[in-house]
């Protein structure tokens, strides 16, 4: 699946410290505005506690977890979309993104000056929407005009663009979003090959001070009513707290600093958990002696599609899926004892594969 996921954010909001947290490339943490002048990508685990139960079962010689991209984007700057700070570069990144971490600073610290002048996190979700609203309606402008002179040709097909393009204007203009407009099957379609900032999903991540790790602040409340009405979806993460835990080796201390916190698990796990669900992902999983895996697909893949993640010969091959539910494989105890209670379906091309299927591919070619 080569979609991945951008982290965005007021300069010094602490994206760079979580996408250090997670990602298998460490990039520099400044504290200065416009520290980073470039884009860190970085590869991302998916923490499933479901594969690491079955590890447990089933003692494989090496697990395998699903993955996606992570991208730090540079930090925006008010006039990002007038080339303002690393606008321009900031704006491409985003585009390049199929869903958005939207980074927001809930924490006051003295040695580290925001950019405004002062600690506002609905004033700064406010600006980096504004950016991505300014960029979008110029495309849509832009794309009015090229559609206005088709339909003095006599293109019909160009008024019914003209109608979702004029619909989405009203909306930038209101300064309101496009993920947030109700929009049918054929006009998303036809909004597709515009790569419009602010259609793509977001979640909020209000990064607060190590104190308020478990259960945020006034900031971070304020979000929380900010959002109340939208469908976006939000979340707590300390991200220095979470850098340190990041840090230690023994399996014991990070407990430790977990429940110290108040926490189960670390909140950047969620916090990618939620990322690969933002970009419509899924896991299936495949047990066997040599290996535990859980292979990424898209929600809605029939079983020979997902076979073909696999392997193209898979696919094309494809005979049935023997298919063992993980909550009957965890109760049964082994793909045997599943088989002898009648738990294992045997499904065909059809069938859509769900999140946390255990599936068996028969194939011939």
């Amino acid at each position: 699946m080569a979609l991945k996921c951008g982290i965005i954010g007021i300069t010094n909001s602490g994206k760079t410290t979580i996408f250090n947290c997670v990602s298998d490339k460490k990039a520099e943490v400044t504290d200065f505005a416009f520290g980073g002048t470039k884009s860190n990508i970085g590869i991302v685990k998916i923490p499933d506690p479901r594969l690491e139960k079955l590890n447990e079962m089933v003692k494989p010689e090496k697990i395998t977890y699903a993955t996606m991209e992570l991208v730090d984007i540079p930090g925006l700057a008010k006039g990002a979309s007038e080339g303002e700070g690393l606008g321009n570069k900031f704006l491409d990144e985003v585009s390049r993104s199929d869903a958005l971490i939207h980074v927001i600073r809930c924490f006051e610290d003295d040695n580290l000056p925001h950019i405004e002048g002062s600690v506002d996190p609905v004033r700064d979700i406010e600006i980096v929407d504004l950016e991505l609203q300014i960029r979008d309606l110029y495309l849509v402008e832009r794309r009015i005009e090229r559609l206005q002179k088709l339909i003095k040709t006599g293109d019909k097909e160009a008024k019914k663009v003209l109608e979702t393009m004029n619909k989405i204007k009203t909306q930038l203009e209101n300064f309101a979003n496009v993920r947030e407009l109700d929009l049918s099957e054929d006009e998303r379609e036809q909004t597709k090959e515009m790569y419009l900032l602010t259609e793509k999903p977001v979640l909020f991540v209000c990064n607060v001070e190590d104190e308020a790790a478990a259960t945020g602040n006034a900031h971070s409340q304020a979000v929380e009513n900010f959002l109340k009405d939208k469908k976006d979806e939000m979340m707590v993460i300390a991200g220095k707290l979470e850098a340190e835990i990041s840090e230690l080796e023994e399996e014991e201390e990070r407990k430790e600093f977990l429940e110290d916190a108040g926490l189960s698990e670390p909140s950047v796990n969620r916090m990618v958990r939620s990322a690969y669900h933002l970009l419509n992902l899924q896991s299936f999983l495949t047990q066997g002696p040599k290996e535990v895996r859980a292979w990424t697909i898209k929600k809605g893949m029939t079983a020979p599609e997902a076979a073909g993640v696999i392997h193209s010969d898979i696919k094309r091959g494809f005979i049935r899926a023997e298919v063992i539910q993980y909550e009957d494989f965890v109760r049964y105890g082994s793909e045997n004892a599943v088989k002898e209670a009648g738990k294992m379906r045997l499904e065909g091309k059809k069938y859509v594969v769900q999140d946390g299927d255990i599936i068996l591919f028969r194939f011939n070619v």
